[in-house]
């Protein structure tokens, strides 16, 4: 009997983490590129791409951002490409959706609610910063709703309808599963869904293994085999969920985006360093890491030689 393959995503930079708090984390165009390159090389079959001034490390949805370093990723690997819907928790959506109607990927990813997401409790930890936004980014976050509203949501969605993207949706809540089975009875979403459940951000829901289980309950009596399910764990979750869900028939997401870290109190040296660590849990499961190809088959994608970068 063929081994089950688990899709194993990396989130190389993301709009969390500042660029005081790790100087691993990727900034610039050539950086972006390189973390990219080297987790798909390391197993990774999708990397999910944010962009960032290169001079401060602020998140920026600019398509101009993003042109660097996806061609050069197209012309060095063929690893799926998934550009963020989600940018930052302090833009709006016509900012947010940008690149996505410029690049046209294969992949973007789509939030499924508004929420508070609160990255403040972060300055217990990190002291000290470079970049005069960095502090404030943070300490907003106390005050902020990231706002995905349904006709946010709708928004992306018609927008990209004739372009052949399908979606990582993003669901850090039991509520957010709701809303995608909302979507999906209105004929906007079509299967097979790529669910990404969200655990451990202040404000969604948390990272106890019962939270898990209850996720994949949900998805499964609300999308049957229609949807496949990946997990991310925020911090010092993302080994152990990884590891839950490749126990449980999940795919994996890790990545700096999502944590800094690659144990207790050590730093992650590189994305592709988190991405070979998820990759031994998997083939330590007996199970086989998916390739491009076999990403591209599961969750049926329009193939790389279909985007416009």
């Amino acid at each position: 009997m063929a081994r089950r393959k688990v899709i194993i995503t990396c989130a190389v930079t993301g709009a969390i983490h500042t660029p005081s708090m790790s100087p691993h984390l990727p900034v610039t165009p050539a950086e972006i590129a390189d973390a990219a390159i080297g987790a798909a090389e390391a197993g990774a079959a999708i990397v999910h791409l944010h962009a960032r001034n290169p001079e401060t490390g602020a998140p920026d949805q600019s398509p101009e951002r993003f042109e660097p370093f996806l061609k050069v990723i197209r012309q060095r690997s063929d690893c799926v490409v998934n550009i963020t819907t989600g940018g930052a928790p302090t833009m709006l959506v016509d900012e947010r959706i940008t690149p996505v109607v410029a690049f046209k990927p294969e992949v973007a990813s789509l939030n499924m609610g508004s929420m508070n997401f609160g990255l403040y409790p972060m300055l217990e930890r990190f002291k000290e910063f470079r970049h005069d936004w960095e502090r404030p980014y943070l300490e907003g976050s106390k005050d902020r709703i990231f706002r995905n509203t349904f006709a946010d949501i709708e928004r992306i969605l018609v927008t990209c309808a004739d372009q052949g993207t399908r979606f990582e949706i993003e669901c850090y809540d039991i509520g957010h599963l709701y809303t995608l089975a909302h979507f999906v009875d209105r004929g906007l979403v079509k299967p097979p869904f790529f669910v990404q459940s969200v655990f451990g951000i202040l404000g969604g829901i948390g990272g106890h293994p019962e939270d898990v289980m209850h996720m994949k309950r949900t998805a499964d009596r609300l999308f049957g085999d229609d949807y496949e399910w990946s997990v991310l764990g925020a911090g010092k979750n993302q080994m152990r969920i990884a590891a839950m869900s490749a126990g449980m028939g999940g795919h994996v997401r890790v990545g700096l985006e999502d944590s800094l870290w690659i144990g207790p109190g050590q730093l992650a040296r590189s994305n592709a360093e988190q991405v070979a660590q998820a990759r031994a849990l998997i083939e330590g499961l007996g199970l086989e890491i998916a390739t491009p190809a076999d990403a591209r088959e599961i969750l049926k994608l329009k193939g790389g030689d279909k985007v416009a970068f």
